[in-house]
């Protein structure tokens, strides 16, 4: 994952407000991977994105 790029191409920023532990650890999480924080970030919403693709409207409804 380390050798992987993440948040290619055109960037934009997205402020969020989000708990105190989940942005600690975010930041505990780079420290110890060698990843960038926004880097964390991408690759965290761009694995819910892919498991939430009806959030989307990419998917049929379900029953």
């Amino acid at each position: 994952m380390k050798s992987q790029k993440h948040n290619q191409g055109e960037l934009k920023e997205l402020k969020v407000q989000i708990e105190k532990d989940v942005a600690e650890a975010v930041e505990l999480m780079a420290k110890n991977s060698g990843l960038a924080p926004a880097d964390l970030v991408v690759i965290a919403l761009k694995r819910f994105r892919s498991s939430h693709l009806d959030y989307l409207r990419a998917t049929p409804p379900t029953e």
